[in-house]
């Protein structure tokens, strides 16, 4: 028996109960105008179900500037084809695997697709060891079930259940988490489009528009690998880390200055010379070599990512605002730093120390930021 399930009788959508001032608004909240005004100018075909066509939801990501005068902020610097193949792969009926090291904006663009595409980025499952079947499927209001038996009344849409029926797009978060039999619940769903319930009798069936979005870490191999099968379903495309320093910089000002205006931290051009220094720390340490070539280096065991860099920048406004005078200094990030190079107490802090001593002592205009590590350094 094939039944279609009624997109009125699933949970209500709590975002719709999210205060204005909610610390961190979903994307679709976040720049609502932005789609708003990529809406009322797209001309162009849109997919079933799709709020903005391909085209216009590369716009959104990618950053531009519409006829009208509207200025679109991009969400994700990189290669524009990457982008293009993500969009593409979603008007398909191939689901999208991002992969790509930690810190690399998985979820940061599988959260932006699924409000440009859908209008909603909260159809979430979080993946985890502990993840059960039942997060992917379906659950059961016990105090229904005992009472009456297995009804349809007593089930609890997941968020995949409720993006097929809803023909919107689902987002998995660390795949590779998720125990292997976990994730083969995905494989029907994938590939019928299909979501058997056995104890009605039923199935659900996706209605077009639906898809879905996974993410997972390059260094999670092994945890618990895709099987062959599962891999087959998506279409895989990796997102990598910043090609230039100043890309990165780009990336890490735009997402502090959004962040810090949200927490009422001073505004990023007052700190821009120590966000240059500690992309270059990172980036030297990460590749293994300094900037201009010269000299090798031991790297850490972290993988010292563009998102570890926001963090540190955010923390160090934090403590110029609320301990300094406002503008971002090299003690200010000396102790994040610290935190994100040194994960491993022994080997880690070998790495470090060798790294000032060799590297950041000897660099012209760099005094204060080497006795501002060190200080932290015991």
């Amino acid at each position: 028996m094939r039944v279609s399930v009624d997109p009125m009788s699933v949970e209500p959508n709590l975002s719709e109960s999210v205060p204005a001032e909610a610390l961190r608004p979903h994307a679709e909240e976040a720049f609502a105008a932005e789609l708003t005004a990529l809406a009322a100018q797209d001309d162009r075909p849109r997919p079933a179900r799709w709020r903005l066509s391909p085209w216009a939801v590369a716009i959104y990501l990618l950053g531009g500037t519409l006829p009208d005068g509207t200025v679109i902020t991009p969400k994700y610097v990189g290669p524009r084809r990457i982008v293009e193949v993500a969009v593409t792969t979603l008007a398909t009926d191939r689901a999208l695997l991002l992969l790509g090291v930690p810190g690399t904006a998985k979820t940061w663009v599988s959260e932006h697709l699924a409000a440009a595409i859908s209008g909603d980025s909260t159809l979430l499952v979080q993946g985890t060891a502990g993840t059960p079947e039942e997060a992917i499927r379906y659950g059961w209001n016990y105090a229904r079930l005992l009472a009456h038996g297995p009804s349809r009344d007593a089930l609890v849409p997941g968020p995949v259940m409720r993006a097929m029926a809803e023909g919107r797009v689902a987002r998995v978060e660390e795949l590779t988490r998720i125990p292997a039999d976990v994730q083969d619940t995905l494989i029907t769903i994938l590939s019928e489009k299909t979501l058997p319930i056995p104890e009605l009798g039923q199935e659900v069936q996706a209605v077009r528009g639906f898809n879905l979005i996974a993410t997972a870490n390059d260094r999670d191999r092994g945890v618990n690998e895709l099987s062959s099968a599962l891999r087959r379903r998506f279409n895989t495309v990796v997102l990598p880390l910043p090609e230039t320093a100043d890309a990165e910089v780009d990336i890490v000002s735009r997402r502090v200055e959004q962040i810090g205006r949200s927490l009422d931290l001073p505004v990023m051009p007052d700190g821009m010379d120590e966000l240059r220094r500690v992309v270059t720390v990172f980036r030297e340490l990460r590749d293994g070599v300094t900037t201009d070539g010269r000299t090798k280096l031991k790297s850490p065991s972290g993988t010292l990512s563009t998102a570890e860099v926001i963090s540190v920048i955010t923390g160090g406004l934090a403590l110029a605002a609320h301990f300094g005078d406002g503008v971002l200094r090299a003690g200010d990030v000396a102790a994040g730093i610290l935190g994100a190079v040194v994960r491993d107490p022994a080997a880690d802090r070998v790495v470090w120390r060798e790294y000032l001593e060799a590297v950041v002592r000897e660099r012209d205009g760099w005094t204060d930021f080497y006795r501002a590590c060190r200080e932290v350094t015991v």
